[in-house]
């Protein structure tokens, strides 16, 4: 479908770029003109920025392969393009001066180059801006175990975790070791010392990065983003043996969070993986992103305090209890999606009917917005 025949693609004719610093240049200028969050580059496509989670198109002409892989390569740090040849994916970050810093995703779709290109921002979050229900400011609290932050790309979970390593930066002097592929936000020595390992550049791959920082005596590890049964393995003992561990997981409640690490692990493990997470975890936040009224997207999010509840039904693999221990862990800064959904739509920032929506469990949202008077 060309971006004509799509409702939910505006189409944008620009200004004549500035070809002279390259057609990537002037791509990633109109990203940043725009406030858009992503440059999407598809064969047979023109280019898209996605603003305020809609495409926008970027003129009408369509992109060949040959065009993208030509603009973007040279832009990619030696080892992505080396990814790139050898399984046709590769990532890397990417500093323009005078437009701020970018991560690049370089892949192949239909046997033809293709390409995501992210806008990192420049100011690293301040938690209280974020939006985030209350509870989540609890989590930079915690002294040890391991924290997982569950969502759907863009969901905002990159910058929730930012948000918690600088209030805990801004208040704490501990030793802090992120590990990130790449890094998106540059964090300033403040109480505390941080260090920021990127994948590719300072380190081969997360579990060796992971085993490295464990040597690093760190308060806190920071893991971008949990991609394999090694880096879980690690994380998991991190966690165990006092550490305190923040990570990623494309997931989208608690139940789902367990199952996806436990079912990296061969089916003989499991049991075993379930009780040491069981022993390490301390909480699971999952965390959406809706648009407002305003036009703007706001976080909704869903926090399970991991106590001895949770941890019991975790080491049984009885997932299906672990909505209801947030309603008992509540005392200790547990909440729901529909409680967060709910105080969305009383201040008036969300309607009922998107709230709705997006619920897991709509009977309990509908009694919730009732008893509100919506």
């Amino acid at each position: 479908m060309t971006a004509e025949g799509n409702p939910r693609v505006q189409v944008i004719h620009p200004q004549a770029r500035v070809q002279e610093s390259g057609q990537l240049w002037g791509w990633l200028q109109e990203l940043v003109s725009n406030n858009g969050s992503d440059l999407l580059l598809v064969a047979d496509a023109p280019a898209a920025l996605r603003v305020e989670g809609e495409l926008v198109s970027i003129g009408s002409a369509p992109l060949t392969s040959d065009e993208i892989e030509q603009a973007v390569v040279p832009a990619m740090a030696l080892h992505a393009r080396e990814d790139y040849e050898r399984d046709h994916i590769g990532d890397s970050s990417y500093r323009v001066e005078g437009l701020g810093r970018f991560r690049i995703n370089l892949h192949r779709e239909r046997g033809r180059t293709a390409a995501t290109v992210r806008a990192l921002p420049s100011k690293v979050p301040v938690l209280t801006d974020l939006r985030l229900p209350a509870g989540v400011a609890g989590l930079a609290n915690l002294r040890r175990g391991l924290v997982i932050i569950g969502g759907a790309t863009g969901s905002g979970k990159t910058t929730t975790l930012a948000g918690l390593v600088n209030e805990i930066n801004q208040r704490d002097a501990r030793h802090i070791v992120t590990i990130e592929d790449p890094i998106e936000y540059e964090h300033k020595h403040e109480k505390s010392v941080i260090e920021q390992v990127e994948i590719g550049i300072d380190a081969p791959d997360f579990p060796t990065a992971l085993r490295a920082a464990m040597r690093q005596a760190p308060d806190v590890i920071v893991v971008g983003e949990m991609r394999d049964s090694e880096t879980a393995r690690i994380a998991l003992s991190a966690a165990e043996t006092g550490h305190l561990v923040f990570t990623t997981l494309h997931t989208t409640d608690a139940a789902s969070t367990v199952s996806r690490i436990a079912d990296s692990f061969p089916q003989e493990r499991q049991h075993t993986v379930r009780a040491e997470m069981a022993m390490a975890m301390a909480a699971m936040l999952t965390q959406i992103l809706v648009p407002g009224k305003n036009g703007k997207r706001v976080p909704a999010a869903e926090l399970l305090m991991v106590s001895y509840g949770a941890r019991q039904h975790i080491r049984k693999n009885a997932l299906q209890h672990l909505h209801q221990e947030i309603t008992i862990t509540r005392k200790q800064g547990s909440f729901t999606l529909e409680e967060s959904l709910s105080q969305l739509v009383f201040q008036q920032e969300l309607s009922r009917e998107d709230a709705m929506t997006r619920a897991l469990h709509p009977d309990d949202l509908d009694t919730l917005l009732k008893a509100k008077g919506f």
